[in-house]
């Protein structure tokens, strides 16, 4: 069986210490803030979270990249040279045109080195929700699965993985189009919060609002407690935008709720950051299949 090497992108918002942890690695995106491009690093390498955050807060408009096509070349090419085979589990299509690059980088070189395998997954989610299927793909490769195995795993339960989540603001997502126009309304309700779901075919989508953030929290904690299955089996990630308070918030609400091996708390990264704006908050686990598609 040929090893394989797994790489998320900057979208997966997996900090340092997890991914050696489980051996995978991201071919990184950029952002451009000021007219100046910065690689957008999950270390956060250029900007601190808090300049980061504080830009963003104070006016300022970030602007991202997909993974340039020389990068995932570059990178394919590395683990192919090295005998080994290749998973990548890019953010969702419907956010980013990364995995069409990927594509079409993947068959050229499929084909200058007979018999490697480069499988290419959309995980239809972003942030904690891809990172949780490249755990799942660690795992995998650790158990002694090839690639093909994994990536056909991922591919049946990808949309296991839900999302929960709330942003402080709905203009950044508006702005950034990474949201669906019949959800996009619920940001001019002054004190209102939606509470996004990552729906079947990988899209932001408001399933309903509450009011103030106490609301927010409340009750993408019930939905949490709802909709995990086996809970007692899995880790659950929080994931905020600079928003620290919040995100402890969540964690104390959600182990009255549930009892699972762990809850992990951590940063929204640069890309996912600067569409979802300053003060999101989300929750990813695993439950049974999404089904649910948002209205365009």
């Amino acid at each position: 069986m040929r090893d394989f090497v797994i790489f998320g992108d900057s979208t997966c918002d997996l900090d340092k210490e997890i991914r050696s942890r489980y051996g995978i690695d991201y071919v990184p995106m950029n952002y451009i803030l000021d007219g100046k491009e910065y690689p957008a690093s999950l270390d956060w390498e250029s900007l601190s979270v808090k300049e980061f955050y504080d830009a963003m807060r104070n006016g300022k408009r970030i602007t991202t990249t997909q993974v340039p096509v020389e990068s995932y070349e570059k990178r394919f090419t590395e683990a192919l040279e090295a005998g080994k085979d290749v998973l990548y589990i890019s953010c969702s299509g419907a956010l980013s045109g990364s995995i069409n690059q990927a594509v079409l980088v993947a068959q050229e070189l499929v084909e200058k080195y007979p018999g490697a395998s480069i499988r290419c997954v959309d995980a239809k989610n972003s942030s904690f929700g891809q990172g949780i299927m490249l755990i799942w793909a660690s795992e995998m490769r650790a158990a002694g699965k090839d690639v093909d195995e994994t990536a056909d795993y991922v591919e049946a339960n990808k949309l296991k993985v839900h999302q929960v989540a709330f942003p402080a603001s709905l203009s950044y997502l508006k702005r950034a189009g990474r949201v669906t126009a019949s959800s996009a309304f619920f940001g001019n309700l002054i004190g209102i919060k939606p509470i996004l779901i990552s729906d079947a075919k990988g899209q932001n989508f408001a399933v309903k609002k509450v009011k103030g953030t106490q609301g927010a929290i409340e009750e993408i904690c019930s939905m949490a407690a709802e909709e995990i299955r086996n809970p007692e089996d899995q880790v659950v990630y929080i994931s905020h935008a600079d928003t620290e308070e919040t995100a402890q918030a969540i964690k104390e609400h959600l182990e009255k709720k549930i009892s699972c091996k762990e809850i992990v708390c951590g940063y929204i990264g640069p890309i996912v950051g600067a569409s979802v704006g300053p003060g999101t908050a989300a929750i990813y686990f695993v439950g049974d299949e999404v089904t649910t598609v948002g209205e365009a």
